[in-house]
């Protein structure tokens, strides 16, 4: 964890103008946690209440959408998953009216036109704030089949099939292909109304979809991957990456990456966007913050811990029996290349424990699954987020605590009027459409 203020020597002037560039835009998490389902059971509340909260609160602070991940199966330390995102954001959108929404939805497990369908009926009803992060899954084969989980490459070459697929439905109805009469009902001009006539490896779909033009003609793309399949299919098709870098370096060298890959393949400039989740740990002051940080470090399960952490090194590492204040052996670390799970992770741990971590570290650092995490008062937090998006590698920070009362004070009367007050987050909603409200650049032309 990055400890703003006394690790790093490096502070930003505060106010500083950084006009002329994109705001910054902000997302926060919403998920049935156990916590959510302890509730309702208690209480009798629907469980999408603490979501319903969490959304109006987003929304009256200007805060830019709603993020749901998701899992696919009951975890081995029995994470119980999450509840299904494009259902929870749909009710969302019932209750909010400018906030985004972004729903995590696999590629690996569902079929293209269903996708276009789902999420083509979620920008209507939202009226225009609909957004997928489309991922390839790294678990929950076995409640799909019988099979194994296909391998990274092969995921990624069927999520690239899928989203040419949907994104084709999603242009299939042309310009004036259903106008309005004037006397309130519509006129179809059905010579307007194409079919894809897709026929590829894994999908064949013949089209038009039978879903009329959407708000924001596609939905927002976001996508979630950084191995060498994931950053080749962000930068042919994200117009937003959801990413693990947990340093500035990491950042930095990924963005190159792929914002280079994505102009070899004709994207527009400065696509995709860079999202990346901050986990903060907040203090009102840096020894508040420094107590906090060593408060969660002494409340480690490290039994626990082992498994989560053997998780993020690919699931196939035994590290029951090793001293928790040595490094792990090198002959013990997998070989990426034959990781068919979440090569990404697996790469950030791989580099740390070569750097010499102890297995106690390693196991704490993995609490932030290898996320950014930074602790700090919030103009120390500000100071971090600032010298990401100075350094053009951050357009979209992912806020956390906005379900716990504590840290929800210090990001909407800490962070973000901070950050407002450097001129680096926006103040309200630019447009409305979520895709207005990135300030995302047109979409090319269908073909």
């Amino acid at each position: 964890m990055q400890l703003v203020g006394w690790r790093v020597g490096h502070r930003y002037r505060r106010g500083m103008s950084t006009s002329g560039r994109r705001p910054l835009k902000t997302t926060t998490g919403i998920t049935g946690s156990p916590e959510v389902y302890a509730a309702a059971i208690d209480s009798g509340r629907s469980t999408l209440a603490a979501a319903v909260e969490v959304a109006k609160i987003a929304e009256a602070n200007r805060i830019d959408a709603l993020f749901a991940a998701d899992l696919l199966s009951f975890g081995a330390q029995g994470a119980i998953g999450a509840q299904e995102p494009l259902v929870l954001v749909s009710a969302l959108s019932a209750v909010t009216s400018h906030v985004g929404l972004i729903a995590t939805v696999t590629t690996t497990f569902h079929h293209p036109y269903n996708l276009a369908r789902l999420f083509g009926t979620l920008d209507h009803v939202s009226n225009g704030r609909a957004a997928w992060n489309a991922v390839t899954s790294s678990v929950g084969e076995e409640n799909y089949g019988d099979g194994e989980l296909p391998g990274p490459d092969e995921r990624y070459v069927r999520a690239a099939e899928s989203l040419e697929v949907v994104n084709a439905l999603f242009d299939s109805w042309g310009p004036g292909a259903l106008t309005p009469d004037g006397a309130g009902g519509a006129v179809l001009d059905a010579g307007r109304v194409r079919p894809i006539d897709h026929v590829g490896r894994y999908f064949t779909v013949r089209g038009p979809l039978n879903i009329p033009p959407l708000p924001q003609r596609r939905p927002v793309q976001f996508q979630a991957g950084q191995s060498e399949g994931g950053i080749e299919l962000g930068a042919r098709f994200a117009e937003v990456v959801f990413t693990s870098l947990p340093t500035l370096e990491d950042a930095a060298t990924y963005a190159k990456r792929i914002r280079a890959r994505a102009a070899e393949l004709g994207r527009a400039d400065g696509l995709p966007l860079i999202m990346s989740s901050l986990h903060a740990t907040y203090g009102a002051t840096e020894a508040e913050a420094r107590r906090a940080v060593r408060e969660r470090d002494e409340a480690t399960d490290f039994e626990a811990g082992r498994l989560r952490l053997a998780d993020m090194l690919g699931g196939d590492i035994d590290l029951s029996e090793l001293p928790l204040d040595r490094p792990i052996p090198d002959h013990l670390l997998p070989d990426v290349r034959a990781v068919r799970r979440r090569r990404g992770r697996v790469e950030i741990f791989s580099r740390f424990a070569r750097q010499g971590k102890t297995l106690r570290e390693l196991i704490i650092a993995s609490k932030d699954t290898g996320h950014w995490a930074v602790a700090g008062t919030p103009e120390q937090i500000a100071d971090a987020v600032q010298e990401r998006y100075d350094a053009g590698v951050l357009d979209v920070l992912g806020l956390g605590g906005l379900d716990d009362t504590r840290s929800r004070d210090f990001v909407l009367n800490g962070l973000l009027p901070e950050l407002r007050r450097r001129g680096i987050a926006g103040t309200d909603y630019a447009g409305a459409t979520f895709r207005d409200n990135l300030e995302l650049p047109p979409l090319p032309a269908a073909r």
